[in-house]
């Protein structure tokens, strides 16, 4: 083998240097921590987004019985004000046929005081949607693609509340522990574990436990 030969197969038996396995290492490094940074940052813009939900959905009810002296979806006068809408029962309370998820194929009746509150809310302006039909009385999806929506007493309260479905298990901890106690059974929020998308709400709540796959539904009193 001649030298040239041996300088040649010398050359193409090069490695990586130290420091250029250093220089990988550092780009490897950065990308898994902007994937994990950003990961963050959409778990924390859900957790915002749902204690938005629940805080403007809480100033609608308020300024809605401020103005018409009457809760939505319960409003005995709201046949009247608006057409293509009907009137609750007054009592003060919601009137469903299943509760905060109640699916509607047509619009909403008085027995459907749950849907009939969207509709109401609609009509008044304090939340955006169509008002005429089913859809008048759709209740709107989380940023977890779950529903809000609103009924009377389960979970523990007898109290009007209102619920968010789906979350995953490190929002509803969060949501829980920044807007009331952090414990899903006490305080005026409260949280049941999902065996289904969109569950009913039971009659007690149940413990968080982070596992990265439960879902939760958790409701707050107004």
């Amino acid at each position: 083998m001649t030298a040239s030969s041996k300088a040649s197969f010398s050359g193409s038996q090069r490695g990586f240097t130290l420091v250029e396995i250093a220089i990988v290492l550092v780009i490897i490094g950065l990308l898994l921590g902007g994937i994990l940074k950003g990961q963050e940052m959409i778990t924390q813009a859900k957790i915002k987004n749902i204690i938005n939900d629940f805080n403007g959905l809480a100033a609608a009810v308020y300024s809605y019985q401020d103005r018409y002296r009457a809760l939505a979806g319960d409003d005995l006068q709201a046949g009247t004000r608006w057409t293509g809408t009907v009137a609750g029962t007054g009592n003060g309370i919601w009137t469903c046929s299943v509760g905060y998820n109640t699916v509607l194929a047509a619009a909403p009746t008085a027995a459907d005081e749950c849907n009939l509150f969207w509709q109401h809310l609609r009509l008044a302006g304090f939340v955006p949607g169509q008002t005429a039909g089913a859809p008048g009385g759709q209740q709107p999806n989380n940023a977890v693609n779950g529903i809000v929506g609103v009924q009377t007493a389960g979970m523990g309260f007898q109290s009007n509340i209102v619920c968010s479905s789906n979350l995953p298990d490190k929002v509803a901890i969060a949501v829980d522990t920044q807007m009331d106690d952090g414990i899903s059974g006490n305080g005026q929020i409260r949280g049941q574990l999902q065996s289904a998308p969109n569950e009913n709400v039971a009659s007690a709540a149940s413990a968080y436990a982070e596992t990265g796959t439960n879902q939760y539904l958790i409701c707050k009193n107004l």
